[in-house]
């Protein structure tokens, strides 16, 4: 090839209407399709689609195990009836985390950034959440005592039969901690959080986590509003340490409380297997009627009582708010300027 060597051609000088009025920038033709834009967006996979696709692989699992379930407790009975629910439990806990794993692959995270760290589980958060979880209630039960609409009873189990079932309803409601504040303030918090702010998010979800109590039979509108402002609280402690190691001790130990310890209703329900009984009397308002101690007023005060301590011992929020890798970030390449 023969290559014609000249002179260089200095260049046109701009006249002060070429100067002052910058080029264009070229236009390059969008090669992105509608599929594209219907399931993309600037952070990635959109968070409706992802939303739909974690509650869809929850409800399959969900489904699945407790199809497979039914083979295990075809007639439940007697001690039978408690090692189903046991099992439904565990299912329903299954359910809510095993599809996290499958959105930190889609996301390009580890499935501990949505709340439940395997390091951290059941350390130092968990056990003083149980702390908190446990005295709480204490605190209620005393303060309803003291109004004289609660009494303690009297000790109904004894010796090993005691320690079983404190045994198996701490176990139990473990899951339930675990299912319910995954569900409600794990992955859905994690990814609205971003896009519709934590706060907003927060009050939707612990909205939604008010209104499944009311499925439970002796549920009533004031235990389901007692509930969402409990899930709220749980949001805070979120929020301020970080993950829902906390908020799951503090749940556990609440429920275990209730429903063993004490011998109250629990969201409208009495299962069997409790250690005192006690006994309410009065007006529903404080004692919470069909639903226990979630239902009264008192219960309310308590909570505004609970958010202003846990506010000043953890002033600092540690809950790291950060959007999915989009396609963008994960496929740009650097691009370099030389002179």
């Amino acid at each position: 090839m023969n290559f014609v060597m000249s002179d260089p051609v200095p260049p046109r000088p701009l006249s002060s209407d070429e100067s002052a009025t910058p080029s264009a920038p070229a236009v390059l033709p969008s090669t992105t399709s509608w599929g594209e834009h219907i399931f993309q967006g600037p952070e990635g996979l959109r968070l409706i689609w992802r939303i739909l696709i974690y509650l869809a692989v929850a409800i399959g699992v969900a489904y699945a195990l407790l199809w497979i379930g039914r083979s295990f407790f075809p007639v439940p009975h007697g001690s039978a009836a408690l090692w189903q629910i046991m099992y439904g439990e565990a299912a329903l806990a299954v359910a809510a985390v095993a599809p996290a794993f499958l959105m930190g692959r889609i996301e390009g995270r580890p499935a501990d950034d949505y709340g439940l760290p395997r390091r951290q589980v059941f350390g130092r958060l968990f056990w003083v959440g149980a702390l908190w979880g446990l005295a709480a209630i204490t605190l209620l039960l005393i303060t309803m005592r003291l109004t004289h609409v609660f009494y303690f009873g009297h000790v109904t189990l004894h010796g090993m039969r005691a320690l079983k079932f404190a045994a198996f309803w701490g176990v139990f409601f473990v899951l339930v901690g675990i299912f319910e504040d995954f569900l409600f303030r794990g992955y859905l918090l994690f990814a609205a959080a971003p896009i519709a702010g934590f706060w907003p998010a927060a009050v939707l979800l612990s909205c939604a986590f008010g209104a499944i109590h009311l499925n439970n039979a002796g549920e009533a509108p004031a235990g389901a509003l007692g509930a969402a402002a409990i899930g709220f609280f749980f949001c805070l402690t979120l929020r301020r340490t970080g993950n829902l190691w906390f908020a799951v001790g503090f749940h556990a130990a609440w429920d275990w409380g209730e429903t063993f310890l004490y011998a109250v209703p629990n969201s409208g329900t009495t299962p069997p297997g409790h250690l005192l009984n006690s006994s309410f009397v009065g007006n529903q308002w404080l004692t919470g009627g069909t639903v226990g101690p979630e239902g009264s007023v008192l219960c309310f005060a308590l909570l505004v009582v609970l958010w202003v301590v846990f506010d000043r011992m953890h002033p600092t929020a540690k809950y790291t708010l950060s959007a999915p890798v989009g396609r963008t970030e994960r496929e740009t390449l650097p691009l370099s300027i030389t002179r």
